[in-house]
Parts: C-alpha cells; sequence; structure tokens
C-alpha cells in the first residue's frame, strides 16, 4: 500500500468517531479540511500568516477545558479578512463551522493526525491524501458526486488528450474540486522537470497566472481550494461564481 493510500485510510477511519453525532461524509471532509489545513501549515513551516494563537502547535497544546473553545475561534477569526489578509486562506475558512461537538473527541482527531507520518522520501503527501478523502466521499455519496470528483481514470484521459503545455492558460468552467486543474499541472511538471527547465519568467507565469477557473458551490469552492493549496498550486485566479453570469466572462477567467 502507497503512503497516501495508508493515510487516507486512517483518516476515514477517525469519521467513525463523529458518526454518533450524525453528521455526513461531506460534513467530515469539511472538518478535516480545516484541521489538515493548520497541520500542513506547521509541517511546511508557512505559519506567518495564521495568528500565533490558531497555529497548530497551539491548538494541539490547549487543554481539554478549552481546546474546542479555542478551535472554534479560530474558525471563526480565519475566515475574518480584517484578521488574515491572504484572501485564499480566508475563504476556505469563511463561514466555517464545527460539526465536534465534544472536547474529547477533538482532541483525538488532533491526536491522530498530529500522529500521522506525512513524508516519504520522495514527496509530502499533504495533496495525495486529501485528493482521496473527497474520492473516498464520492465513492460514499454516490448520488450527486459528480458534481465535485469527477473520476481519475476520466481526468487523466481528458489530460492526456489535451496535453496541456507551459505558456498555456488552463482553465475549468466548473472546477469542482480541482482534479482536472491539478492533473494538468502535474502534466506540464513532469515535463519540465517540476518547472526547473523553464526560464524565469516562465515559472511565475505557471506557478501564478496559468491555473485558473470557476466554482458555484461554496462548500465544493473551500474544498477546490484546499486542494490546489495541499497541491501547491496558486488558487488566486480561483473563483466563487456561476460562469455563465458575468463574472465569468472576466479578464481572469480569459485566455491572457
Amino acid at each position: 500500500m502507497n503512503p497516501a493510500s495508508d493515510l487516507v485510510n486512517k483518516l476515514w477511519r477517525l469519521c467513525a468517531l463523529l458518526r454518533k453525532d450524525g453528521i455526513t461524509y461531506q460534513q467530515y471532509v469539511a472538518e478535516l479540511t480545516y484541521l489538515l489545513f493548520l497541520k500542513m501549515a506547521s509541517e511546511q513551516k508557512d505559519e506567518s500568516r495564521i495568528p500565533e494563537g490558531y497555529r497548530w502547535g497551539a491548538i494541539k497544546a490547549a487543554n481539554e477545558a478549552e481546546v474546542l473553545q479555542r478551535y472554534r475561534q479560530a474558525l471563526v477569526d480565519l475566515g475574518d479578512p480584517s484578521n488574515v489578509d491572504n484572501l485564499s486562506i480566508v475563504a476556505i475558512f469563511q463561514n466555517a463551522t464545527t460539526i465536534v461537538r465534544e472536547p474529547a473527541n477533538l482532541r483525538k482527531l488532533i491526536d491522530a493526525i498530529d500522529g500521522l507520518h506525512w513524508f516519504t522520501a520522495e514527496r509530502d503527501a499533504f495533496g495525495d491524501a486529501y485528493e482521496g478523502l473527497l474520492q473516498k466521499m464520492a465513492e460514499e455519496t454516490k448520488r450527486g458526486a459528480g458534481q465535485y470528483f469527477t473520476p481519475r481514470v476520466l481526468i487523466e484521459v481528458m489530460v492526456a488528450l489535451m496535453k496541456p503545455q507551459p505558456g498555456e492558460v488552463i482553465q475549468d468552467p466548473a472546477a469542482g474540486t480541482g482534479g482536472f486543474l491539478i492533473a494538468a499541472d502535474h502534466h506540464m511538471r513532469d515535463a519540465t522537470d517540476d518547472y526547473f527547465e523553464l526560464s524565469p519568467a516562465q515559472q511565475k507565469f505557471q506557478l501564478g497566472h496559468a491555473i485558473r477557473g470557476i466554482e458555484n458551490v461554496p462548500d465544493t469552492f473551500r474544498l477546490l481550494l484546499m486542494n490546489l493549496h495541499l497541491h501547491k498550486i496558486d488558487p488566486d485566479h480561483l473563483d466563487l461564481g456561476d460562469t455563465l453570469s458575468p463574472k465569468g466572462s472576466e479578464g481572469r477567467f480569459k485566455n491572457a
């Protein structure tokens, strides 16, 4: 079993902790989204945009009497642009609420996530594990799952046929959780030694301007932003809105 699959199975089993509260699989994955974002920022030494009191170490160190309240307040404040100046972080936490009702259950989730091994000799597994969770959610949800998760085999066929090239704008007008955009980015990275074969100007375009899209469902948009974050794709050209509305024809979604 590869490391990402092992992580997915361990994370999915944690859902049993919360099933007695009557949560849905999508609610569970949304909850993991918040916790995994904080854990990822800690592991990657990228917590400068997160207020100190809400960083992973602070949440983890809180005692059982205060951990749930601190976490709830973190969700509120991280979704407030007056507290966080990074708009993609604000969008991930916008109107976020926790489904956890018992501090002991939150403590178990935090400890379990903190105890997992996220890195292999080749790569970190955050992105692969998160996409695996989205696939698990789609498999369990079945009806309507196509709204946010396109089967991996279909995406791979689409990318193989399109053959996206560095320098092109890659757009998805119904981005879902970002599977196509991520696969296209991987295809271009594989062809250019992770973009190191490109000139500095070309790298800047690929990393900051090449990937664009729009998604109409707020909860799915949250999952989309998180998925791109975990795959190290700049989400600045992703937006929440209706592709058939005027927003869908704005400049950021056009081939510049």
